[in-house]
């Protein structure tokens, strides 16, 4: 049976509902996808919770692997049969779905359908974060919290090949040695310690360049404490909730930062932007410089309880959902 997981309704992982769902056959411009493996992600949390606003009824999930098993008119780049990816467009949480053609990579050769789903998001993230939003330099100290989650460890990796320094922050001991395994230089178990104050010691007394952040209300005002004149505050995620409003003068007051709240899809906006951020990403699996790990699996069919790890924080790096 063809099935999807939707919400009718905004609220908790509670309103996520099997339901029959058939694909259809791909339009202009379209291929069909038979998914292999689908990505879980906090910005399918934010559009089920309400936080991020989206039309209703919907099929969630933004990335998923799979096969092309149909190919609409005019689409000249993929082809029956091959094994492909994406990250764009809600939609992901079914067996079967239609996709724009040209948003959809092809996979390479020792690129697996579990490690694309585990990567292309949080593995393109990290590149536009990396690259994009603050292009870290060899010899910097930043600060990445959230370091054991699936956008932390790949970071964790990126940075060290990068030749950065990364002072990683994370919710448990376990998770700080698994950081710390991936990557990172130094890593603060924020429930036991003040992450602030450990970061100064490491760096003695130095504020940094950048800090990453995508928990949020949890660690918004700590970070700024720590960025140094003319830094940069990338807030990129909730977690913990959204950020308070804020009095723009905060960022005078702590030393002229810069503040942004960035996402991925300016970044790959158009099919050779995509690309090419595709291409770098699979370039560093292919050298060995990124590997994934996939730290836990859920049966499309239990995706509320996906759903209540990822948000209780009890994942550890990249959740895969399997589809028989």
């Amino acid at each position: 049976m063809s099935y999807a997981i939707q919400i009718s309704q905004n609220g908790g992982p509670e309103v996520l509902e099997q339901v029959v769902f058939q694909a259809g056959e791909p339009g202009p411009g379209q291929v069909k996808i038979r998914h292999r493996a689908i990505g879980l992600n906090f910005i399918d949390t934010y559009m089920r919770s309400g936080l991020y606003p989206v039309d209703l009824p919907l099929t969630l999930g933004v990335e998923a692997a799979g096969d092309v098993i149909a190919v609409g008119q005019g689409v000249r780049t993929l082809s029956v049969g091959d094994r492909v990816a994406y990250c764009q467009g809600t939609g992901a949480y079914a067996v079967e779905r239609l996709h724009a053609a040209d948003q959809v990579v092809k996979l390479p050769d020792g690129v697996s359908y579990e490690d694309a789903a585990s990567l292309m998001l949080q593995g393109l993230t990290v590149r536009y974060l990396l690259k994009g939003s603050y292009p870290a330099q060899a010899g910097e100290t930043i600060l990445w919290h959230a370091a054991a989650g699936g956008v932390g460890l790949i970071a964790c990796q990126w940075a060290r090949h990068l030749g950065l320094t990364l002072i990683g922050t994370a919710g448990s001991d376990q998770k700080c040695a698994l950081a710390r395994e991936f990557g990172a230089s130094h890593v603060i178990n924020y429930q036991s310690h003040d992450f602030v104050v450990e970061t100064l010691k490491i760096t003695g007394g130095e504020k940094l360049p950048v800090v990453y952040d995508s928990v949020g209300k949890d660690t918004w005002e700590g970070s700024l404490n720590l960025i140094q004149p003319f830094g940069y505050m990338i807030s990129y995620g909730n977690a913990s909730g959204a950020v308070p409003p804020i009095n723009i003068g905060i960022l005078n007051q702590k030393g002229a930062i810069y503040l942004q709240r960035p996402s991925l899809f300016p970044y790959i906006a158009t099919p050779a932007m995509l690309q090419t951020a595709a291409d770098d990403l699979f370039d560093m699996v292919a050298k060995g410089y990124v590997k994934p790990h996939i730290g836990q699996r859920f049966a499309l069919a239990d995706m509320a309880e996906a759903h209540k790890a990822l948000e209780s924080r009890a994942t550890q790096g990249a959740t895969v959902i399997t589809v028989d």
